[in-house]
């Protein structure tokens, strides 16, 4: 166990770290003048009453200053899972000679007495140390707490925070510490979280801690008075449906935990006006349950396209990106469609975007940009400058020759290639192009260069990505559950055809042939896609490739190609930071 003082030597009694000039907890007294403790715990799994404590990092701070940190491991006292190990890189092995709760819980409420706890998810936090406490007997002093979650919900906007991850925040906020899901530095995290948060309702009368909880969202009658719709929902994965008075589908949403999650809209947390306005209008509240979370988040995706749910503000239109197509015409060129092709990248969000990238490829390929219906024509010709045509804003092909079908079919074959992965001399092209802007010195058209060759990277690799994916015509995966058992997945063309989960003790493999013999036939249709809905073939992606996933089986090799854009994946980040440092700096 570990207290640190102010400069980070010495021990402190815990004398010294109550004699801090506070006389008790105020709710009128500034926050700049109140003590607080920022805390943070990791767990072996989400439950207060069955999982354990691994470790207790929290960071005292008063006037703006780091006045004392506590910081150690806890031996749960029973066993850390393998993908909690993986997460947190605490080892069994690790908390062998760390103490018990018991031994650790006093201390604590020591180092906090007097003041107001603060954590990312309070809930959960407070959950797990409360319950700690009530089982050791041990009073629990402390009346006022802060969650920061409930802090970014309502004081940041959706589109500066779409997710209020402790990660997501440190990354907007800039922090000097970055969460690492050990429990010391995400407290220092949360601590540089916590005052930026602060420093934005500063200016807004909000100056103590009655202040704050006023300011942030509260339930009301009307809202409590509904929690009778979420009474039979089960505590499984699952997703919800909120139905209006015409039972028409007012809002679909996904969660771990069915009861727990509807049961939030009711108390007021979510500071979205339209959401408040969704559950008054409710009468009723229907579910499915699921194997997992991702069997969840594919009914979301399925459900969400097919009702179209007014509160809904994402995944509505799952068609509606736009692709970038190599047509069939005799001289083909790049357009900008809804509809894939065979040969096409996408989908692309803005139609903009698509046609910009498509411009670079057709710049780069010499490919015709002209829209000038050639019929069976023998040859192209857009005249060059050098042959008395118009260059700018001409066709990229324009050449002081005509253009034979020998001489341009090579241009429409590099851009196939560039598009399935099999070469991408076509990004070596646009990237030099770059160099020899910046060598001139012409750094405006440069840094339009780089953001055109970084959008171009990322649209070809996302495509690619999912296109490996949705080839196999079957691929099962399983990926190990909090209980020890195995989660498993039936995929066929980019489709999740079947899920389930075999149980602790259960043989995997028959629950593997069961559902195999019973998943979704599922046919392919055109497109680089083979008709999978992108949202969908995009979950199922980052399923399949998160670290703890295994293949049990497959009819095709799941692989990228050797050209995949996804190893230019660097060079794109490098020029996102770039881009992104001005406005940091700014």
């Amino acid at each position: 166990m570990v207290l640190r003082g102010q400069t980070g030597g010495g021990q402190l009694t815990f004398a010294d770290l109550d004699d801090n000039g506070d006389d008790g907890f105020r709710p009128d007294r500034s926050l700049f003048e109140t003590t607080l403790v920022v805390v943070d715990l990791e767990t072996t799994g989400g439950s207060p009453t069955d999982d354990g404590i691994t470790e207790i990092g929290a960071v005292k701070i008063r006037g703006g200053e780091v006045i004392g940190e506590f910081a150690t491991l806890v031996d749960p006292g029973l066993p850390i899972p393998p993908q909690i190990v993986t997460l947190t890189g605490i080892t069994e092995a690790m908390v062998s000679d760390a103490p018990m709760i018991g031994a650790v819980l006093p201390s604590f409420v020591e180092f906090a007495r007097g003041s107001i706890l603060v954590a990312h998810n309070a809930r959960f936090d407070m959950g797990f140390l409360r319950q700690n406490a009530a089982r050791l007997g041990i009073d629990w002093p402390f009346t006022a707490s802060l969650c920061t979650v409930t802090m970014a919900r309502r004081i940041l906007t959706r589109d500066e925070a779409p997710t209020v991850r402790l990660s997501a925040l440190a990354d907007l906020f800039d922090v000097s510490t970055r969460p690492t899901h050990r429990a010391l530095d995400d407290a220092r995290a949360t601590v540089e979280v916590f005052h930026h948060l602060l420093e934005r309702v500063g200016n807004q009368g909000v100056d103590t801690y009655r202040e704050l909880t006023a300011y942030l969202p509260r339930s009301n009658p009307r809202l409590r008075a509904k929690r009778t719709l979420a009474r039979d929902l089960p505590s499984r994965p699952g997703v919800y449906l909120f139905r209006g008075p015409s039972e028409e589908v007012l809002y679909v949403g996904t969660a771990v935990d069915l009861r727990r999650r509807v049961m939030s809209y009711f108390t007021g947390s979510d500071p979205r006006r339209r959401i408040g306005e969704m559950v008054n209008l409710a009468t009723r509240i229907d579910h499915v349950e699921c194997a997992h979370a991702l069997e969840a988040g594919v009914r979301e995706l399925r459900l969400l396209a097919a009702h179209a749910p007014a509160y809904n503000r994402r995944s509505t239109q799952p068609h509606r990106g736009w692709w970038i197509v190599l047509t069939g015409e005799r001289f083909p060129r790049l357009k900008v469609s809804r509809t894939p092709t065979d040969d096409a990248i996408g989908p692309i969000g803005n139609r903009t975007t698509a046609a910009t990238i498509a411009d670079m490829i057709s710049r780069s390929a010499g490919l015709r940009s002209c829209t000038t219906r050639l019929g069976s024509a023998s040859h192209h010709w857009c005249r060059s400058e050098a042959a008395g045509g118009p260059r700018i804003g001409g066709c990229h092909a324009a050449s002081d020759r005509p253009l034979t079908l020998p001489d341009y079919l090579p241009r429409a074959s590099a851009v196939r290639d560039l598009m399935a992965g099999d070469c991408d001399h076509l990004l070596t092209d646009l990237t030099d192009r770059l160099i020899r802007l910046a060598d001139a010195q012409m750094f405006e058209s440069a840094a339009r260069q780089r953001d055109r060759v970084s959008a171009t990277i990322d649209s070809l690799a996302r495509c690619q990505r999912l296109a490996a994916l949705c080839t196999i015509s079957e691929l099962v995966v399983a990926r190990p559950d909090p209980d020890r058992g195995w989660e498993i997945a039936v995929i066929r063309h980019g489709r999740l055809a079947s899920a389930g989960v075999a149980r602790r003790g259960i043989a995997p493999m028959a629950v593997v042939e069961t559902l195999t013999a019973s998943a979704e036939t599922v046919v392919a249709t055109d497109g680089p896609l083979l008709g999978a809905p992108p949202e969908e073939a995009g979950l199922l992606y980052r399923w399949v490739t998160d670290p703890g996933a295994r293949i049990v089986s497959t009819t095709e090799p799941f692989a990228l190609p050797a050209a995949s854009a996804e190893r230019w994946l660097p060079w794109s980040q490098t020029a996102h930071a770039a881009r992104e440092a001005p406005r940091r700096a700014g």
